[in-house]
Protein backbone atom coordinates (compact mmCIF):
# COMPACT_ATOMS: atom_id res chain seq x y z
CA UNK A 1 0.00 0.00 0.00
CA UNK A 2 1.14 3.39 -1.13
CA UNK A 3 0.20 6.31 1.21
CA UNK A 4 -0.25 9.59 -0.91
CA UNK A 5 2.67 11.51 1.19
CA UNK A 6 4.86 8.51 -0.22
CA UNK A 7 4.08 8.84 -3.85
CA UNK A 8 4.52 12.64 -3.59
CA UNK A 9 7.83 12.32 -1.59
CA UNK A 10 9.00 10.26 -4.55
CA UNK A 11 7.66 12.78 -6.76
CA UNK A 12 9.63 15.85 -5.67
CA UNK A 13 13.41 13.40 -5.04
CA UNK A 14 12.71 12.68 -8.66
CA UNK A 15 12.14 16.17 -9.64
CA UNK A 16 15.26 17.18 -7.62
CA UNK A 17 17.47 14.78 -9.48
CA UNK A 18 15.98 16.31 -12.38
CA UNK A 19 16.72 19.74 -11.88
CA UNK A 20 20.03 18.78 -10.87
CA UNK A 21 20.99 17.23 -14.06
CA UNK A 22 18.99 19.69 -16.06
CA UNK A 23 21.21 22.30 -14.47
CA UNK A 24 24.62 20.14 -14.98
CA UNK A 25 23.72 19.78 -18.78
CA UNK A 26 23.17 23.86 -18.83
CA UNK A 27 25.89 24.94 -17.23
CA UNK A 28 28.58 22.21 -19.50
CA UNK A 29 27.19 24.35 -22.80
CA UNK A 30 24.47 21.15 -23.78
CA UNK A 31 20.96 22.10 -25.24
CA UNK A 32 16.93 20.68 -24.57
CA UNK A 33 17.74 18.70 -27.10
CA UNK A 34 20.40 17.21 -25.36
CA UNK A 35 18.45 16.88 -22.05
CA UNK A 36 15.50 15.55 -23.64
CA UNK A 37 17.60 12.79 -25.06
CA UNK A 38 19.37 12.11 -21.85
CA UNK A 39 15.70 12.23 -19.84
CA UNK A 40 13.68 9.81 -22.04
CA UNK A 41 17.01 7.12 -22.36
CA UNK A 42 15.59 3.64 -21.18
CA UNK A 43 18.75 3.08 -19.56
CA UNK A 44 19.65 6.29 -17.98
CA UNK A 45 18.46 5.57 -14.16
CA UNK A 46 18.15 9.80 -13.66
CA UNK A 47 15.50 9.66 -16.21
CA UNK A 48 12.91 7.55 -14.04
CA UNK A 49 10.73 10.42 -13.29
CA UNK A 50 10.63 11.95 -16.81
CA UNK A 51 9.71 8.50 -18.37
CA UNK A 52 7.19 8.17 -15.38
CA UNK A 53 5.64 10.70 -16.57
CA UNK A 54 5.55 10.06 -20.12
CA UNK A 55 3.81 6.71 -19.32
CA UNK A 56 1.67 7.97 -17.00
CA UNK A 57 0.48 11.03 -18.71
CA UNK A 58 2.01 10.97 -22.19
CA UNK A 59 4.92 11.77 -24.31
CA UNK A 60 3.84 15.26 -25.12
CA UNK A 61 3.18 16.30 -21.62
CA UNK A 62 6.90 14.67 -20.56
CA UNK A 63 8.56 17.01 -23.07
CA UNK A 64 6.63 19.88 -21.74
CA UNK A 65 7.58 18.94 -18.25
CA UNK A 66 11.39 19.01 -19.54
CA UNK A 67 11.39 22.65 -20.98
CA UNK A 68 9.74 23.66 -17.89
CA UNK A 69 12.53 22.02 -16.06
CA UNK A 70 14.71 23.36 -18.58
CA UNK A 71 14.25 27.34 -18.08
CA UNK A 72 14.38 26.57 -14.82
CA UNK A 73 17.90 25.67 -14.98
CA UNK A 74 19.07 27.64 -17.64
CA UNK A 75 17.42 31.22 -15.18
CA UNK A 76 19.40 29.68 -12.02
CA UNK A 77 22.87 29.01 -14.31
CA UNK A 78 22.77 32.71 -15.94
CA UNK A 79 22.86 34.03 -12.61
CA UNK A 80 24.89 31.76 -10.49
CA UNK A 81 28.05 30.79 -9.85
CA UNK A 82 29.64 27.70 -10.19
CA UNK A 83 32.34 26.57 -7.10
CA UNK A 84 34.90 24.00 -7.67
CA UNK A 85 35.59 23.25 -4.11
CA UNK A 86 34.63 23.85 -0.66
CA UNK A 87 37.73 26.42 -0.04
CA UNK A 88 36.30 28.59 -3.37
CA UNK A 89 32.91 28.20 -1.33
CA UNK A 90 34.03 29.62 2.02
CA UNK A 91 36.02 32.62 -0.35
CA UNK A 92 32.83 33.76 -1.72
CA UNK A 93 30.97 33.74 1.40
CA UNK A 94 33.81 35.79 2.81
CA UNK A 95 33.63 38.31 -0.17
CA UNK A 96 29.92 38.57 0.37
CA UNK A 97 30.50 38.83 3.87
CA UNK A 98 32.88 42.39 3.67
CA UNK A 99 30.33 43.86 0.79
CA UNK A 100 27.43 43.41 2.49
CA UNK A 101 29.96 44.98 6.08
CA UNK A 102 30.82 48.52 3.55
CA UNK A 103 27.36 48.44 2.02
CA UNK A 104 25.33 51.68 3.83
CA UNK A 105 21.94 49.89 4.92
CA UNK A 106 20.33 53.44 5.53
CA UNK A 107 16.96 53.79 7.31
CA UNK A 108 15.02 51.54 9.85
CA UNK A 109 14.09 48.80 6.70
CA UNK A 110 17.57 48.70 5.60
CA UNK A 111 18.39 47.95 8.54
CA UNK A 112 15.84 45.13 9.02
CA UNK A 113 17.20 44.42 5.46
CA UNK A 114 20.75 43.61 6.64
CA UNK A 115 19.38 41.04 9.44
CA UNK A 116 17.42 39.14 7.47
CA UNK A 117 20.57 38.80 5.30
CA UNK A 118 23.07 38.43 8.09
CA UNK A 119 20.83 35.17 8.68
CA UNK A 120 21.17 33.81 5.35
CA UNK A 121 24.71 34.46 5.43
CA UNK A 122 24.72 32.30 8.66
CA UNK A 123 22.91 29.66 7.44
CA UNK A 124 24.84 30.04 4.22
CA UNK A 125 27.95 29.53 5.94
CA UNK A 126 26.49 26.28 7.84
CA UNK A 127 25.32 24.87 4.20
CA UNK A 128 29.03 26.00 2.94
CA UNK A 129 27.76 27.90 0.02
CA UNK A 130 25.54 30.52 -1.22
CA UNK A 131 22.93 27.85 -1.90
CA UNK A 132 21.51 27.15 1.43
CA UNK A 133 17.98 25.68 2.96
CA UNK A 134 15.80 28.30 5.48
CA UNK A 135 12.21 28.26 5.92
CA UNK A 136 10.91 31.63 6.65
CA UNK A 137 10.49 31.13 10.32
CA UNK A 138 13.96 29.97 11.37
CA UNK A 139 15.02 32.97 9.53
CA UNK A 140 12.58 35.18 11.86
CA UNK A 141 13.83 33.48 14.45
CA UNK A 142 17.18 33.82 13.51
CA UNK A 143 16.99 37.63 12.50
CA UNK A 144 15.10 38.80 15.24
CA UNK A 145 12.11 40.16 13.25
CA UNK A 146 8.61 39.08 12.43
CA UNK A 147 7.87 36.68 9.56
CA UNK A 148 5.98 39.80 7.93
CA UNK A 149 8.57 42.10 8.33
CA UNK A 150 10.64 38.97 6.71
CA UNK A 151 8.34 39.36 3.57
CA UNK A 152 8.24 42.90 3.36
CA UNK A 153 12.24 43.45 3.34
CA UNK A 154 12.77 40.89 1.04
CA UNK A 155 10.23 41.86 -1.62
CA UNK A 156 11.00 45.94 -1.05
CA UNK A 157 15.21 45.27 -0.48
CA UNK A 158 16.40 42.38 -0.53
CA UNK A 159 15.57 40.59 -4.00
CA UNK A 160 14.98 43.62 -6.15
CA UNK A 161 18.94 44.77 -5.37
CA UNK A 162 20.08 41.37 -5.96
CA UNK A 163 21.30 40.48 -2.00
CA UNK A 164 18.88 37.56 -1.86
CA UNK A 165 16.87 35.08 -4.40
CA UNK A 166 14.19 32.41 -3.31
CA UNK A 167 14.60 29.51 -6.49
CA UNK A 168 12.08 27.53 -4.84
CA UNK A 169 9.51 27.48 -2.38
CA UNK A 170 9.39 24.89 0.96
CA UNK A 171 6.61 22.06 1.20
CA UNK A 172 6.49 20.01 4.00
CA UNK A 173 9.40 19.67 6.24
CA UNK A 174 11.57 21.06 3.56
CA UNK A 175 12.60 24.64 3.82
CA UNK A 176 12.49 26.91 0.57
CA UNK A 177 15.65 27.03 -0.91
CA UNK A 178 17.81 30.34 -1.45
CA UNK A 179 20.57 32.00 -3.50
CA UNK A 180 22.79 34.62 -1.98
CA UNK A 181 23.57 37.27 -4.71
CA UNK A 182 25.96 40.26 -4.44
CA UNK A 183 23.91 43.08 -4.48
CA UNK A 184 23.84 43.49 -7.71
CA UNK A 185 21.11 44.15 -10.15
CA UNK A 186 21.98 41.65 -13.03
CA UNK A 187 18.96 42.02 -15.13
CA UNK A 188 17.80 45.29 -17.32
CA UNK A 189 14.56 45.28 -14.82
CA UNK A 190 16.83 46.84 -12.22
CA UNK A 191 16.29 50.31 -12.44
CA UNK A 192 12.72 50.25 -13.05
CA UNK A 193 12.66 48.28 -10.16
CA UNK A 194 14.70 51.19 -8.00
CA UNK A 195 12.65 53.82 -9.75
CA UNK A 196 9.60 52.21 -8.07
CA UNK A 197 10.90 53.37 -4.60
CA UNK A 198 12.25 56.96 -6.13
CA UNK A 199 8.58 58.02 -7.51
CA UNK A 200 5.94 60.36 -6.02
CA UNK A 201 3.73 57.74 -6.20
CA UNK A 202 5.72 55.52 -3.62
CA UNK A 203 7.77 58.23 -1.85
CA UNK A 204 10.34 57.28 0.58
CA UNK A 205 9.11 57.32 4.43
CA UNK A 206 10.89 59.86 6.42
CA UNK A 207 9.74 57.83 9.74
CA UNK A 208 11.95 55.22 8.60
CA UNK A 209 14.67 57.81 7.58
CA UNK A 210 14.89 56.50 3.63
CA UNK A 211 15.58 59.86 2.50
CA UNK A 212 18.89 59.72 0.65
CA UNK A 213 20.56 61.81 2.90
CA UNK A 214 24.39 63.78 2.50
CA UNK A 215 25.09 62.98 6.08
CA UNK A 216 25.63 59.20 5.46
CA UNK A 217 28.54 57.98 3.84
CA UNK A 218 28.43 55.62 0.34
CA UNK A 219 30.69 53.06 2.44
CA UNK A 220 29.91 51.58 5.86
CA UNK A 221 32.28 49.93 7.76
CA UNK A 222 30.84 47.40 10.62
CA UNK A 223 31.27 43.77 12.05
CA UNK A 224 28.68 41.64 10.81
CA UNK A 225 29.84 39.36 12.41
CA UNK A 226 28.52 41.19 16.00
CA UNK A 227 25.85 42.16 14.37
CA UNK A 228 24.34 38.48 13.66
CA UNK A 229 25.16 37.17 17.09
CA UNK A 230 23.53 39.92 18.84
CA UNK A 231 20.24 40.57 16.70
CA UNK A 232 18.32 37.68 17.99
CA UNK A 233 18.17 39.15 21.40
CA UNK A 234 14.94 40.44 23.00
CA UNK A 235 17.05 43.46 23.60
CA UNK A 236 17.40 44.62 20.32
CA UNK A 237 13.68 44.24 19.15
CA UNK A 238 11.92 47.25 17.37
CA UNK A 239 10.79 48.75 20.97
CA UNK A 240 14.15 48.16 22.73
CA UNK A 241 17.14 49.28 21.48
CA UNK A 242 16.43 48.64 17.99
CA UNK A 243 18.44 48.00 14.93
CA UNK A 244 20.43 51.28 15.18
CA UNK A 245 22.08 50.40 18.26
CA UNK A 246 23.04 46.99 16.38
CA UNK A 247 24.80 48.96 13.95
CA UNK A 248 26.33 51.36 16.11
CA UNK A 249 27.87 48.58 18.43
CA UNK A 250 29.19 46.77 15.32
CA UNK A 251 30.77 49.68 14.45
CA UNK A 252 32.27 50.67 17.05
CA UNK A 253 33.64 47.07 17.27
CA UNK A 254 35.44 47.76 14.25
CA UNK A 255 37.08 50.87 15.75
CA UNK A 256 36.74 52.29 18.84
CA UNK A 257 36.91 56.05 19.63
CA UNK A 258 34.74 57.33 16.93
CA UNK A 259 32.63 61.01 16.84
CA UNK A 260 29.38 61.44 16.23
CA UNK A 261 30.30 62.44 12.82
CA UNK A 262 32.51 59.57 11.95
CA UNK A 263 29.34 57.27 13.35
CA UNK A 264 27.30 58.39 10.95
CA UNK A 265 29.61 57.32 8.00
CA UNK A 266 30.56 53.90 9.42
CA UNK A 267 27.00 53.17 10.77
CA UNK A 268 25.09 54.61 8.07
CA UNK A 269 22.43 55.55 10.52
CA UNK A 270 21.70 59.09 10.70
CA UNK A 271 23.19 61.90 13.02
CA UNK A 272 19.66 62.39 14.84
CA UNK A 273 19.20 58.60 15.29
CA UNK A 274 22.87 58.61 16.55
CA UNK A 275 22.10 60.82 19.07
CA UNK A 276 19.64 59.09 20.63
CA UNK A 277 20.94 55.64 20.55
CA UNK A 278 24.26 56.20 21.46
CA UNK A 279 22.23 57.98 24.47
CA UNK A 280 20.73 54.67 24.88
CA UNK A 281 23.17 52.86 25.20
CA UNK A 282 25.37 55.22 27.59
CA UNK A 283 22.00 54.86 29.93
CA UNK A 284 22.89 51.01 30.34
CA UNK A 285 26.49 52.08 30.55
CA UNK A 286 27.45 50.20 27.51
CA UNK A 287 29.45 53.23 25.65
CA UNK A 288 32.02 55.51 27.44
CA UNK A 289 31.76 59.29 26.04
CA UNK A 290 35.20 60.85 26.92
CA UNK A 291 35.39 64.18 24.89
CA UNK A 292 33.91 63.99 21.78
CA UNK A 293 34.78 60.18 21.01
CA UNK A 294 32.84 56.94 21.95
CA UNK A 295 34.02 53.59 22.48
CA UNK A 296 32.21 50.43 23.67
CA UNK A 297 32.74 49.09 27.63
CA UNK A 298 34.90 46.25 28.00
CA UNK A 299 31.72 43.85 28.68
CA UNK A 300 29.17 45.08 26.15
CA UNK A 301 29.05 42.72 23.69
CA UNK A 302 27.97 40.33 26.51
CA UNK A 303 25.58 43.07 27.72
CA UNK A 304 27.56 44.42 30.49
CA UNK A 305 27.50 47.95 31.43
CA UNK A 306 30.49 49.73 33.72
CA UNK A 307 31.04 52.98 35.34
CA UNK A 308 33.92 54.38 34.46
CA UNK A 309 35.35 56.77 37.06
CA UNK A 310 37.17 59.17 34.74
CA UNK A 311 34.46 58.69 31.96
CA UNK A 312 32.47 61.98 30.73
CA UNK A 313 28.99 60.03 30.77
CA UNK A 314 26.73 61.94 33.52
CA UNK A 315 24.42 58.86 34.12
CA UNK A 316 23.76 58.03 37.46
CA UNK A 317 21.69 54.75 36.13
CA UNK A 318 22.74 51.24 37.42
CA UNK A 319 25.37 49.66 34.55
CA UNK A 320 23.59 46.92 32.28
CA UNK A 321 23.57 43.39 33.89
CA UNK A 322 22.94 41.35 30.85
CA UNK A 323 21.03 41.41 27.56
CA UNK A 324 18.08 39.95 29.46
CA UNK A 325 18.02 42.77 31.94
CA UNK A 326 18.32 44.96 29.38
CA UNK A 327 15.36 43.77 27.62
CA UNK A 328 13.41 43.72 30.96
CA UNK A 329 14.01 47.31 31.41
CA UNK A 330 12.75 47.95 27.77
CA UNK A 331 9.44 45.52 28.51
CA UNK A 332 10.44 43.87 25.35
CA UNK A 333 11.67 40.66 27.58
CA UNK A 334 10.41 37.21 26.06
CA UNK A 335 9.88 38.62 22.64
CA UNK A 336 11.97 35.64 20.76
CA UNK A 337 10.41 32.81 23.05
CA UNK A 338 6.59 33.89 22.11
CA UNK A 339 7.40 33.83 19.07
CA UNK A 340 9.15 30.66 18.93
CA UNK A 341 6.29 29.15 20.80
CA UNK A 342 4.40 30.19 17.95
CA UNK A 343 6.27 29.46 15.12
CA UNK A 344 6.22 25.69 17.03
CA UNK A 345 2.62 25.66 17.14
CA UNK A 346 2.23 26.14 13.40
CA UNK A 347 4.82 23.51 12.41
CA UNK A 348 2.52 20.97 14.18
CA UNK A 349 -0.75 22.62 12.90
CA UNK A 350 0.83 22.27 9.48
CA UNK A 351 2.12 18.82 10.01
CA UNK A 352 -1.21 17.36 11.11
CA UNK A 353 -3.04 18.88 8.28
CA UNK A 354 -0.83 17.34 6.17
CA UNK A 355 -0.58 14.09 7.92
CA UNK A 356 -4.25 14.22 7.36
CA UNK A 357 -4.27 14.86 3.73
CA UNK A 358 -1.68 12.13 3.14
CA UNK A 359 -3.97 9.47 5.33
CA UNK A 360 -6.99 11.12 2.69
CA UNK A 361 -8.80 11.79 6.02
CA UNK A 362 -12.25 14.18 5.64
CA UNK A 363 -13.47 16.41 8.01
CA UNK A 364 -16.09 14.72 10.68
CA UNK A 365 -19.44 16.15 10.51
CA UNK A 366 -21.50 16.26 13.77
CA UNK A 367 -24.76 17.75 15.05
CA UNK A 368 -25.87 18.94 18.97
CA UNK A 369 -28.80 17.32 20.51
CA UNK A 370 -30.02 17.84 23.56
CA UNK A 371 -26.23 19.45 24.36
CA UNK A 372 -24.12 16.53 22.73
CA UNK A 373 -22.43 15.75 20.09
CA UNK A 374 -23.79 13.33 17.62
CA UNK A 375 -21.28 12.13 14.64
CA UNK A 376 -22.97 12.25 11.18
CA UNK A 377 -21.80 8.83 9.46
CA UNK A 378 -21.05 8.35 6.11
CA UNK A 379 -22.61 6.44 3.62
CA UNK A 380 -20.28 3.13 3.60
CA UNK A 381 -18.23 3.54 1.02
CA UNK A 382 -16.11 0.12 1.28
CA UNK A 383 -19.43 -2.01 -0.58
CA UNK A 384 -17.64 -1.68 -4.26
CA UNK A 385 -19.54 -3.88 -7.53
CA UNK A 386 -17.86 -7.26 -8.82
CA UNK A 387 -17.05 -4.61 -12.04
CA UNK A 388 -14.78 -3.21 -10.30
CA UNK A 389 -13.01 -5.97 -8.69
CA UNK A 390 -8.97 -6.91 -10.10
CA UNK A 391 -6.88 -9.66 -10.06
CA UNK A 392 -5.02 -9.87 -6.37
CA UNK A 393 -7.32 -8.18 -4.54
CA UNK A 394 -6.59 -4.81 -6.44
CA UNK A 395 -9.70 -2.56 -7.10
CA UNK A 396 -10.14 -0.84 -10.45
CA UNK A 397 -10.54 3.00 -10.40
CA UNK A 398 -13.87 3.53 -12.80
CA UNK A 399 -12.78 6.73 -13.97
CA UNK A 400 -8.97 5.57 -15.75
CA UNK A 401 -10.39 1.66 -15.94
CA UNK A 402 -6.64 1.42 -14.10
CA UNK A 403 -5.67 -0.68 -10.88
CA UNK A 404 -5.97 2.17 -8.38
CA UNK A 405 -2.42 1.64 -6.18
CA UNK A 406 -4.12 2.46 -2.54
CA UNK A 407 -7.22 0.45 -2.23
CA UNK A 408 -7.47 -3.00 -1.91
CA UNK A 409 -10.30 -5.65 -1.50
CA UNK A 410 -10.64 -7.31 2.47
CA UNK A 411 -11.03 -11.27 2.44
CA UNK A 412 -14.74 -10.31 2.77
CA UNK A 413 -15.32 -8.39 -0.28
CA UNK A 414 -15.59 -5.05 1.07
CA UNK A 415 -12.76 -2.17 0.48
CA UNK A 416 -10.92 -0.99 3.16
CA UNK A 417 -7.66 1.13 3.55
CA UNK A 418 -5.74 1.28 6.74
CA UNK A 419 -3.05 3.66 7.94
CA UNK A 420 -0.44 2.98 10.09
CA UNK A 421 -2.41 6.00 12.31
CA UNK A 422 -5.02 3.70 12.76
CA UNK A 423 -4.67 0.02 14.03
CA UNK A 424 -8.08 -0.91 14.55
CA UNK A 425 -9.30 -3.93 12.71
CA UNK A 426 -11.86 -4.14 10.57
CA UNK A 427 -14.37 -5.78 12.85
CA UNK A 428 -13.67 -2.66 15.25
CA UNK A 429 -14.12 0.03 12.51
CA UNK A 430 -16.95 -1.62 11.46
CA UNK A 431 -18.77 -1.49 15.12
CA UNK A 432 -17.63 1.76 15.51
CA UNK A 433 -19.90 2.41 12.09
CA UNK A 434 -22.76 0.76 13.38
CA UNK A 435 -22.93 2.27 16.90
CA UNK A 436 -22.70 5.63 14.94
CA UNK A 437 -25.42 4.79 12.54
CA UNK A 438 -27.92 3.37 15.61
CA UNK A 439 -26.39 6.57 17.69
CA UNK A 440 -27.63 8.98 14.47
CA UNK A 441 -31.49 7.05 14.18
CA UNK A 442 -32.38 7.32 17.69
CA UNK A 443 -31.90 11.41 17.49
CA UNK A 444 -32.64 11.35 13.90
Amino acid sequence: MVLRADRQGAAEHGHRITAAIACHVARAGGSVDQLTQLLLHPDHEGGRHTRHIALRSGQSRALDYIRRVWASASDAISSTRALGSRHEAYEVLAALRDRIETTPWRGERGRTALRVLRAHLNFAEIAGGPLHHASERQTAEEAGVSRTTLRVVYETVLRPRGWLRRLRVGHGREGSTWYLGDGKIHDHGGPALLSRFRSTQFPPDPALEEWTTPETATTADIDSTVLGRLMAHDAFAHHGLGSAALMIISALRVRQDQTVAELVGTSSVSRATTYRTLKRLADHHLVQHTGQTWALAPRALEGFGIRLPDADSGHTAAPAQGWDKVAEQHGTWGIAARRKALHAAERAAYQEALNRLAEHRSRALVIVRDGRQVLVPVPRPDEIPPPWHAPGGRVIDPVTGRPAADWRIATDGRLILITPADQRSYDELAAAHAEALSEWESVA
